[in-house]
């Protein structure tokens, strides 16, 4: 379950795609069925200040977070990443993240929460970022507009169009198309190859880049550094395997490149949020 600490302080604007989830702040907000088609659970905005913040031992569906004022923390890939005006966040399901408001300013951010199953594709992908530039307007608006048509006519047509509009604006930023051809087809190939023990130099031929310069397109592209990026691409495996198969633990190790069961463990949990065994348990 979701450890939060909301202060009063904090201000939102919730669209729920379901009626699955009836937490009190999100329990009275208007219910747009549509957005379930994308198998979004709701949409939001905040304003929040100090000491807001939320923990999610094992969230059930990719959660997309914009930055449009102020600065706050969201834990991914094990560690603590400020995300500011300008910023987006993409975090995959089912691993343990959190988020919290910084500094004196309020943090103002606009979100897509989704739900999926662990059997399921993700939005995240082999090319998704976990942090990079983005302009959050126009997702913001069309959720604002999304809220504000929910709120009043609510006709089906136009609740339609700002759905398709989140789902696009959520797309440009989980799923590239402009992004560099060398790192997509890069990623292509490692993810074919988890079990190969990849090393920069490796990655950097591939990519028929340097070493300097593959450090500092996935950077810009991913939010990642190269052997970060083979890293999540591994456990993001491991996770399926873990949730969809039968196969031991010590296979699964070295199915994506490990040989020492607890170097693997110890890097699940990190990332993850889990060990192996208690994230299939």
């Amino acid at each position: 379950m979701p450890v939060a600490t909301l202060p009063d302080v904090t201000r939102s604007h919730v669209v729920r795609g379901d009626e699955q989830d009836d937490r009190g702040w999100i329990r009275e907000s208007p219910l747009c069925p549509l957005l379930a088609q994308h198998h979004i659970a709701h949409v939001g905005v905040l304003e929040a200040r100090e000491p807001f913040g939320i923990s999610r031992p094992d969230q059930s569906g990719t959660f997309m977070l914009a930055c449009f004022g102020g600065s706050g923390l969201v834990r991914a890939d094990g560690q603590w990443k400020k995300v500011s005006a300008g910023n987006a966040c993409l975090l995959p399901p089912f691993v343990t993240n959190a988020m919290k408001a910084t500094g004196s300013e309020p943090w103002r951010i606009c979100w897509v929460r989704y739900r999926e199953s662990r059997e399921s594709n993700p939005v995240v992908s082999a090319a998704s970022p976990v942090l990079g530039t983005y302009d959050p307007m126009p997702l913001l608006h069309a959720i604002q507009g999304l809220h504000a048509e929910m709120k009043g006519s609510a006709t089906p047509a136009v609740q339609h169009l700002w759905t398709e509009l989140i789902q696009s604006y959520v797309l440009r930023f989980a799923q590239p198309h402009q992004a560099d051809s060398r790192l997509w087809k890069l990623w292509e190939s490692v993810q074919k190859s988890l079990d190969h023990q990849w090393t920069l130099e490796e990655l950097a031929s591939r990519a028929c880049v340097c070493k300097e310069h593959l450090r500092r397109l996935c950077r810009s592209e991913l939010g990642r550094s190269p052997m970060q990026h083979v890293t999540f691409l591994r456990m993001q495996h491991a996770r399926h395997l873990l949730a969809t198969t039968d196969e031991k633990v010590e296979s699964i190790t070295r199915e994506i490149g490990y040989t020492n069961p607890h170097t693997f463990s110890n890097t699940f949990k990190k990332w993850i949020g889990w060990r192996p065994s208690e994230h299939r348990r």
